[in-house]
């Protein structure tokens, strides 16, 4: 069987391009204490812990919708 670099198949395919998408807003919250994070988070309908870095609102995954992978049907 020929092996086919992957190359190949990408002759004639348009460009992918994907822009960054930056927030309309970014606010700095501070809490006081565990369960003022809590609170927070029972309001805004999410889960934060001490390590929570960053979260959209409303809820967005960082991996976008969900995870995209290509399954063939092909052996």
């Amino acid at each position: 069987m020929k092996s086919e670099s992957a190359q190949e198949h990408w002759l004639d395919m348009p460009e992918f391009e994907q822009t960054k998408r930056e927030p309309y807003a970014q606010i700095i919250i501070r809490v006081n204490s565990k369960e003022d994070l809590d609170e927070l988070g029972r309001r805004l309908e999410q889960k934060f812990t001490h390590k929570t870095k960053s979260a959209w609102f409303p809820f967005k995954s960082h991996w976008g919708l969900e995870k995209k992978v290509w399954v063939s049907n092909e052996s």
